[in-house]
């Protein structure tokens, strides 16, 4: 069983900054990509910021010189740094990690709970 656990999320305001933390944990052997995305009301789920490869990132353009996703690989978590905030910056958070178990002979694709983030004065 593996299980993702998002933290840090709340209230900040236009400017501010919070940061993301997303803890995997079970019989995990491997993880190969680890992600963060976000969804709002009535919206599909859109990705923000991938780690597609140890030392190769990709962001969504709305975010791209405000957010920074980093990763500790002996702890199994994924980050997500996020400055320069804007109201346009609300949604739920959404982790994402492809993990391979020690039961599975492939990657699956596992989701987080979701941390509602909110930008308001």
């Amino acid at each position: 069983q593996v299980q993702l656990v998002e933290s840090g999320g709340g209230l900040v305001q236009p400017g501010g900054s919070l940061r993301l933390s997303c803890a995997a944990s079970g019989n995990i052997r491997s993880i190969n990509s680890m992600a963060w995305y976000r969804q709002t009301p009535g919206k599909e789920r859109e990705s923000v910021a991938i780690f597609i490869s140890d030392d190769r990132t990709n962001y969504a353009e709305s975010v791209k010189g405000r957010f920074t996703i980093s990763r500790d690989n002996a702890k199994n978590m994924v980050y997500l740094q996020m400055n320069s905030m804007k109201p346009e910056d609300t949604a739920v958070y959404y982790c994402n990690a492809h993990i391979l178990t020690v039961t599975d002979s492939y990657y699956r694709s596992y989701w987080g709970q979701g941390t509602l983030v909110t930008v308001s004065s």
